[in-house]
């Protein structure tokens, strides 16, 4: 589509694919389709002569929002941005010429942003900040936190789920010396057929951030085939585990595991008790779990990079 190809070269050419510019895009697009083109970009500059007129956070997230897109984009907006009055007027100017030239669908162009938007948050990956002066399950509580704060912009999204999973199958990666089978968050065990998130040798584990009594009669189906099942949860799930497994009378027979402690512990083993050791095993921790994500997740945002 010509559309869609001149957009592409106008974004290239500018440099508008950060937060700034995009927020720039996106109300002015959305300022278009309110008044028509072409638009006049002095009815856009601000008496400050240094900020776009009417752009700020509440803006461009109204615009996100209609998109079901919850997470900030910029907390001011980019309205004090040194460049945004610039961009403004080279993207004012690139949507007059293209309305000289034809009728410009500016639904299209919005959507052509919003999906830029979303491009531009899949490339921003949690960070595990391995931090010397803080314990190992406090590093991995502020990578869970920060899962817990991106799920909440993100209204019906499982990510804390989805990233404990992957990193339980990270770890048993580095643990076990054969092939663990790994599935994507959101496949059910009913529907293919598995005993847990992950079966090898008499043992069934099940990740969850809330456990619930149908778990638990999955765990009952455990013992009865045989398996030993275990539970890996959070600190809230912890309790709640043990309180719905003393309800269903296997307390004695299953283990349940806070999932900080779980990860946390293996890194001590696996780097030897050694402050470099811990440090390596942590960097191949999130090399094998972002292994994972990219075979078994579409979602690039869920990768994870090692911080200091």
């Amino acid at each position: 589509m010509i559309l869609d190809s001149s957009l592409h070269e106008f974004a290239n050419t500018n440099r508008m694919k950060n937060k700034g510019p995009l927020c720039v895009a996106l109300f002015v697009t959305r300022h278009a389709k309110k008044f028509g083109l072409p638009l006049n970009p002095e009815k856009l500059v601000a008496k400050s002569r240094t900020q776009v007129k009417g752009l700020g956070k509440n803006a461009v997230q109204a615009v996100l929002k209609d998109y079901g897109i919850f997470r900030v984009l910029a907390e001011e907006g980019s309205r004090t941005s040194r460049g945004s009055v610039g961009n403004m007027r080279k993207y004012v100017q690139f949507l007059n010429d293209l309305n000289s030239q034809c009728s410009v669908d500016l639904d299209f162009v919005e959507g052509w942003w919003v999906e830029r938007v979303r491009e531009f948050f899949a490339s921003k990956p949690l960070v595990l900040r391995f931090d010397e002066s803080k314990s190992l399950r406090s590093v991995i509580r502020d990578l869970l936190e920060q899962a817990e704060k991106r799920q909440s912009q993100y209204p019906g999204s499982t990510y804390v789920g989805t990233i404990l999973q992957h990193l339980v199958g990270a770890k048993l990666n580095l643990l076990i010396e054969y092939s663990i089978e790994h599935h994507g968050a959101s496949v059910a065990d009913e529907s293919s057929g598995r005993e847990g998130d992950f079966v090898f040798e008499d043992v069934a584990i099940h990740v969850t951030t809330s456990p619930t009594e149908a778990l638990m009669r999955k765990c009952k189906r455990n013992l009865d085939n045989s398996l030993r099942p275990i539970i890996i949860t959070t600190r809230k799930g912890e309790g709640l585990a043990y309180g719905l497994a003393e309800q269903g009378g296997i307390s004695e027979r299953l283990d349940v595991f806070e999932a900080e402690q779980f990860v946390a512990g293996n890194l001590y083993e696996l780097g030897k008790f050694a402050q470099a050791g811990r440090r390596i095993t942590a960097k191949q921790l999130v090399n094998e779990y972002n292994n994972i994500v990219k075979e078994c997740e579409t979602d690039p945002s869920l990768r994870i990079k090692v911080g200091k």
